[in-house]
């Protein structure tokens, strides 16, 4: 057994063969991703890495599934049934993050294609099957909880690593992205509410759900993530740079076909992009190497009924500075993905109550309120054009 502190979940134990496939190469590169991007030009102590982030999903998904366990054990076979998930779940989480390029999201938009895709290249690999023939698990029941199958052969493990709504993932990065960057409103209870995890048998399957001493937590997981969508991941500065690093990614990969091949996909990085950089002398690498903020906010707008005021602000700003001069950027976010109504039966939380199982809206007034979407809407006006305006 191997040991690794980690300042979100203190140590976080790994097996031998776990251990050793930390070593493998498109493990390693995860170190040389950050997790939250260009985040840190506007929080200096955001440098944490997706490496990291692998290793506190794994510590949170490993909690929750001995949870599961200790209340559930009827809805597992035997002991090696046991082992077996409990083998699977870390695996996947381990690797949940392994097909992300630089700068992740910012990448797939300039090479058009996302990074579950190239999960799937990677753990094809010789090296990486090599490593899961170890660790005894399964390639493809690996790919169906990171991918989110909706035929995945465990449907409570699916949604442990990928989601909708409970998933260690997002459990992990709230606790560590609210970590680095000082934002302490991203913290929720995370000890109330994977004590109070579940399977709930629904609808003929076995389903994640909570029990109802778990509801006032799962409304703070809820608040936490709306916080640090307001606050960090959609922070004017963040969404500024990032709009010019879709730039200069066009000026690195001209040809976005040209990164397709997994071998040099997995060649590039973060660190790799701004090395690169030294040799680009254009505005929008200049603006990255230096931190030089090439636009400033102009206005804001983050209500649902703010849309007519924000369309009426652009075309204003547009008429005065010209279209070339102004960027519009529209961010929306599903805040709790409650119900994914039903018409496909989609996902939601189910509450295990004295009266039965019941929709976490029914359980919470808050979470019932909060159930939808968040908007986000900024304009931003170029500097220079702003000064000699002032003039």
């Amino acid at each position: 057994m191997k040991r690794i502190f980690d300042p979100v979940h203190h140590f976080i134990e790994l097996a031998f063969p776990e251990a050793r496939m930390l070593d493998a190469g498109p493990m390693q590169r995860m170190r040389r991703l950050r997790q939250l991007g260009l985040a840190y030009l506007a929080f200096p102590s955001a440098e944490h890495s997706r490496f990291s982030h692998a290793l506190g999903a794994l510590a949170m998904g490993t909690r929750v599934f001995d949870e599961l366990v200790r209340h559930g054990r009827e809805y597992f076979r035997d002991a090696d049934d046991v082992s077996y998930q409990r083998r699977l779940v870390r695996s996947a989480l381990l690797l949940h993050d392994i097909g992300h390029g630089p700068f992740s999201h910012a990448c797939e938009a300039v090479l058009g294609k996302r990074h579950e895709d190239r999960t799937r290249e990677i753990l094809a690999l010789p090296e990486m099957r090599e490593h899961l023939e170890k660790l005894r698990v399964d390639e493809g029941d690996v790919l169906s909880l990171i991918m989110g199958s909706p035929d995945a052969k465990y449907p409570a493990l699916r949604e442990i690593v990928s989601g909708p709504n409970l998933d260690a993932d997002r459990m992990d990065y709230l606790l560590r992205d609210s970590f680095f960057t000082g934002v302490q409103s991203g913290r929720y209870d995370a000890d109330q509410l994977v004590a109070s995890l579940r399977l709930i048998e629904r609808d003929g399957k076995v389903v994640l759900g909570i029990d109802a001493r778990g509801v006032v937590a799962l409304e703070s997981f809820v608040v936490a993530r709306y916080m640090m969508f307001a606050a960090v991941y959609f922070h004017h500065t963040t969404r500024m740079f990032e709009h010019i690093l879709h730039q200069v990614l066009r000026e690195l990969w001209p040809d976005p076909h040209a990164l397709d091949p997994i071998d040099e996909f997995l060649r590039w990085d973060d660190f790799r992009v701004l090395n690169d950089l030294r040799e680009t002398q254009s505005e929008s690498a200049r603006a990255l190497r230096e931190r030089q903020r090439i636009y400033k906010l102009a206005a804001e707008f983050n209500a649902e009924s703010d849309l007519d005021a924000f369309e009426k602000r652009d075309r204003e700003l547009r008429e005065r500075y010209g279209d070339a001069n102004v960027w519009a950027d529209e961010q929306s976010q599903v805040l709790h993905r409650l119900p994914l109504v039903a018409a496909d039966g989609g996902a939601t939380v189910w509450v295990q109550t004295h009266d039965g199982v019941v929709d976490a809206r029914q359980a919470s007034d808050l979470i019932a309120r909060m159930t939808g979407k968040a908007h986000w809407r900024k304009l931003f006006v170029r500097r220079d054009v702003l000064t000699k305006s002032l003039r």
